[in-house]
């Protein structure tokens, strides 16, 4: 069997704030998530988003330490067209959250947008900008 990605984790300070925003993004956690030490997102093709505490990761790994700096993990949310893309940035920032980088037109063909979770995570939001004739 090949490995499949399946699980995407990432460690946050303050879980109530992380799943607040991922919910924001139309990810469905437990009710009681915001309790919880870990939790998990089943998202749309089967790939779970997990968050866990720094506490959490502690328990199993005492000498682990948050990273200092940019992450190097970027998350990734397609959006169905480029208003979208400006609705959900706009969104996330009228609500406080950091916009790393006001949506823009990129030269790849999408309508393209970053901003930062509630630990700086970058979450990249885009959407194709038209179909290319074939």
């Amino acid at each position: 069997m090949t490995p499949q990605l399946d699980f995407i984790g990432i460690v946050v300070s303050d879980i109530a704030a992380s799943v607040a925003f991922y919910r924001r993004l139309g990810l469905e956690f437990p009710p009681d998530a915001e309790q919880a030490g870990h939790v998990e997102a089943t998202l749309p093709n089967g790939v779970r988003l997990a968050l866990d505490t720094e506490a959490e990761v502690k328990s199993f790994l005492p000498e682990w330490t948050p990273p200092v700096g940019t992450s190097r993990l970027g998350v990734g949310f397609r959006c169905d067209d480029p208003t979208e893309v400006d609705a959900v940035y706009n969104d996330l920032v009228n609500a406080g959250y950091h916009g790393e980088k006001k949506p823009w037109d990129a030269p790849w063909g999408q309508r393209y947008a970053t901003v930062h979770d509630p630990d700086g995570t970058g979450v990249d939001l885009y959407a194709v900008l038209s179909t290319s004739p074939a």
